[in-house]
């Protein structure tokens, strides 16, 4: 396997480590993600990310770009104010929308 990036971290005398940061940003790892380590027989340790029941991968990059644009530019942060709120309401009084309804043919 060709590797298209090397890292390094040291363990503790806990026996944990650090993911180093190149690596978590190549494999969108966040806080509280979990890790799988898969070891074949040559000793090659392939580190990847776990992916919970029903996440979506791409829901998952969206909140991050959002959680880490907060972070750099808090500035652009703005109050919800209640004319917002009231319009929204008009514009969306007369949906009606079942939470449990199936999203396609196939989740039935």
């Amino acid at each position: 396997m060709a590797a298209i990036l090397k890292a390094e971290s040291t363990l503790t005398d806990r026996f944990q480590t650090t993911v180093p940061e190149q690596v978590r940003r190549a494999l969108g790892l966040g806080k509280r993600d979990k890790i799988q380590y898969t070891i074949g027989s040559n000793g090659e340790v392939v580190l990847s990310r776990v992916n919970a029941e029903g996440d979506d991968p791409v829901l998952g990059e969206f909140l991050r770009f959002l959680a880490n644009d907060m972070t750099v530019s808090p500035e652009r942060l703005q109050l919800v104010d209640d004319q917002l709120v009231r319009h929204l309401r008009a514009l969306t009084k007369e949906v009606e929308i079942d939470l449990d309804a199936p999203l396609s043919p196939d989740d039935e």
